[in-house]
């Protein structure tokens, strides 16, 4: 059902900083900067040849980013991102395995433009996963 890796997603507290680390340090194509207002998260990609890293950091009071940094203060990785072809019919054959979906269960749109879903961590060994539509 889940197709390629599409990305990384890995929380940081200081977004400048971590452009300057990914692009200056490590050489990678960074997008620009972005504001996704739907997810409470700024975020960036860095394009790597086989996948992307999005760095996020939080947009607003109520960011789920905010309570990630408080927590790990220093960042790391959120979350995981897969393609799926159809992600009305993945939604439907995981809920129907007993996974739970996060939020209403409907999908949103996502920092691509395309369609995502969020899969509970506790039901993916500790993971939090999100699918995108490609």
């Amino acid at each position: 059902m889940i197709g390629r890796l599409n990305h990384v997603a890995i929380a940081v507290p200081d977004l400048d900083e971590g452009i300057r680390l990914y692009r200056d340090v490590l050489g990678a194509k960074v997008s620009e900067p972005q504001d996704e207002p739907d997810h409470g998260v700024r975020v960036v990609f860095v394009e790597l040849p086989n996948t992307k890293i999005e760095l996020l950091y939080p947009l607003g009071e109520n960011s789920p980013i905010r309570s990630f940094l408080e927590k790990n203060s220093a960042g790391g990785i959120h979350h995981v991102c897969y393609e799926v072809e159809d992600i009305i019919a993945a939604r439907d054959r995981l809920t129907g395995e007993g996974a739970r979906i996060l939020g209403n269960g409907e999908p949103k749109i996502g920092a691509h433009g395309k369609p995502v879903l969020f899969l509970h961590p506790k039901d993916f060994t500790g993971t939090l996963v999100e699918l995108e539509q490609v």
